[in-house]
């Protein structure tokens, strides 16, 4: 049965509380609003100034924010925990509402799930009787909280309307998301025992369901070029990859490839040089023209993986520019969130620093050449 708006709100089954009291029932003639987070989700992160702002202007009325950290990235629960609780002592200071965290999926199966909300941050607001009024992006929520307090909303034709078009938009990514799952689960399993081969075959599998998902391509990639170290078959897979991104014209494959053949986190040792610098030139070219330098699209993306490639190539000026054309999008006409901007800008200040060789400054941060200086692609860090 979908979780839907009318629909009288499922229960709080969480592991633990790490801010504010816990939250056992719903309380009639309240208001919830129950956000779904993560700290690695961008638009999450974003999302909790609003959150505050909004605790603070209804809190009179009977407003209570809960987030629920229930997506944390972490080998165990301990982890994810101690890391959550060090990011919100770190990153939350003025935080005026409930943090709540679960490790073990319960809250993603009463309400994520039957809902059918296939992304974070997701929001779902409770009304004084205890019933869904609202599932959405919680940047919605400043022209539906008005209405919910008023009781106009959850009755009304605009709001119905507006649900059914969420469920019918979300189905047939949450009947893939369903399908993807086991596979997922026994994939992450191997991978955490280091069981190349099962890890494998679960990827495969994958595959053969969904020839075209990019995440089980980009982990059958890596995991064979970069885990099993096994170039023979390896090569072919990266070869395919680079001419579906390109026929395809998508910047994210290209980026990706670009990843598995120059991000310093992979080992490149036993790759032909020559090929891979090949590779490298074609994907490098195809952004260009796809997201041109004198061009407005946001340049923080794709940017760096170009610039890596012109680097390793030595044409040091050309990764130099990509690299501040990379920073200055950070500042273009398409405005992003601040706590995303904040989120890119040392890793890209850091970049220039070390391809100048000297320190360099964006504003009042500045950074020094390091030597060391790695860190793991984002699309590799999880399935």
């Amino acid at each position: 049965m979908v979780l839907q708006i009318e629909s009288p709100a499922p229960s709080i089954k969480v592991e633990t509380w790490l801010r504010g009291d816990p939250l056992t029932t719903f309380r009639p003639g309240k208001v919830y609003i129950v956000e779904f987070w993560a700290t690695w989700c961008g638009p999450c992160v974003a999302a909790m100034p609003h959150l505050v702002e909004l605790q603070e202007k209804y809190k009179n009325s009977g407003l209570q924010v809960v987030g629920v950290a229930a997506s944390e990235r972490a080998p165990t629960a301990v982890e994810a925990r101690t890391k959550l609780d060090a990011w919100l002592t770190e990153k939350c200071s003025n935080l005026n509402y409930r943090i709540a965290f679960d490790h073990t999926g319960e809250m993603n199966k009463l309400w994520m799930e039957p809902s059918l909300s296939v992304g974070i941050p997701t929001s779902f607001v409770v009304d004084r009787d205890g019933h869904i009024a609202f599932i959405s992006d919680p940047m919605k929520l400043d022209e539906v909280l008005p209405k919910v307090f008023n009781g106009s909303w959850r009755t009304s034709d605009e709001a119905k309307a507006a649900d059914m078009e969420r469920i019918a938009r979300n189905e047939p990514i949450a009947r893939e998301q369903a399908l993807k799952k086991p596979i997922n689960d026994r994939f992450l399993a191997a991978v955490k025992l280091e069981d190349w081969n099962t890890a494998l075959c679960a990827i495969e599998e994958g595959i053969a369901l969904l020839p075209d998902d990019i995440i089980f391509r980009l982990a059958h990639v890596h995991l064979v070029l970069h885990k099993m170290q096994d170039m023979w078959t390896g090569l072919p897979l990266m070869r395919q990859w680079v001419r579906d991104a390109i026929d395809r014209n998508s910047e994210d494959w290209m980026i990706m490839a670009l990843d598995q053949l120059f991000h310093p986190a992979n080992d490149h040792l036993d790759f032909p040089p020559a090929e891979r610098f090949a590779m490298g030139k074609e994907l490098s070219e195809h952004i260009l023209a796809l997201n041109p330098p004198h061009g407005d699209g946001p340049k923080f993306r794709s940017y760096p993986a170009v610039a890596r490639y012109y680097h390793e190539n030595g044409n040091k000026n050309c990764a130099i520019e990509l690299v501040e054309l990379a920073l200055k999008s950070l500042d273009g006409p398409e405005p992003i969130p601040a706590e995303l901007k904040e989120y890119l800008l040392p890793d890209l200040l850091q970049t220039l620093a070390n391809y100048k060789g000297k320190k360099v400054c964006h504003g009042a941060l500045c950074a020094a050449p390091q030597d060391n200086f790695r860190k793991v692609p984002k699309c590799q860090t999880a399935l």
